[in-house]
């Protein structure tokens, strides 16, 4: 089965680009060749000066959207988004990356809408409760819900440190409001940019 997304990366030292195109070119098995496998159409991103940007629209197997992110995060300069549109069976995703906050993943709906889980919904609900009270400030838990919190506060608090306020920032963190804020200038100047079509070779 086969879908369609796109990459856009919002903002890149023009020193990676030819590490970004061997990158993706290998999620989409793209054979090698010299200098480099795969040319991507790149330009000025005006709203940081000095480094480039570029869009590809693509189609590929299943999950390519988060072969991608995974390929690219590590490079943590980089400012991207990759989606994926919804295929039978399986949701809609989007990928955003910051150098600051790193990689966010997101179940969207056809009108491009975050869906968020139920149990995300209650780790959301669990880590706000443990934060604070009114009295003595902190609530008392279960054994099982301490268990439980100290499960998600070992994997997600040193990426997020925002864990454990208030409920209205867990669900900030969940609706990615932070990488919205970033990402969005990086959004209005990359409109209208040349887009690239590549399908997968496999």
């Amino acid at each position: 089965m086969s879908v369609r997304g796109v990459l856009q990366i919002h903002s890149a030292p023009p020193a990676l680009s030819p590490h970004i195109e061997w990158a993706v070119a290998g999620v989409f098995g793209v054979p090698g060749e010299s200098p480099a496998p795969l040319r991507l159409h790149w330009v000025d991103q005006p709203a940081a000066p000095g480094a480039i940007r570029t869009e590809l629209a693509w189609q590929g197997r299943v999950g390519t959207a988060g072969d991608l992110a995974s390929a690219l995060a590590s490079w943590q300069l980089l400012r991207f988004e990759v989606t994926e549109d919804a295929s039978q069976g399986c949701d809609a995703v989007r990928y955003s990356c910051t150098p600051g906050l790193g990689l966010f993943a997101a179940t969207v709906s056809a009108n491009g809408d975050i869906m968020i889980s139920e149990n995300r919904l209650r780790a959301a609900i669990t880590l706000a409760a443990s934060a604070s009270t009114p009295g003595n400030g902190r609530v008392h838990l279960a054994a099982s819900d301490g268990e439980q919190l100290g499960t998600l506060r070992e994997l997600h608090g040193p990426r997020h440190p925002a864990l454990g306020g208030s409920l209205e920032e867990e669900l900030a963190l969940l609706l990615g409001d932070a990488w919205d804020a970033e990402l969005e200038p990086f959004r209005h100047a990359s409109a209208g940019a040349p887009v690239r079509w590549l399908h997968a070779t496999g």
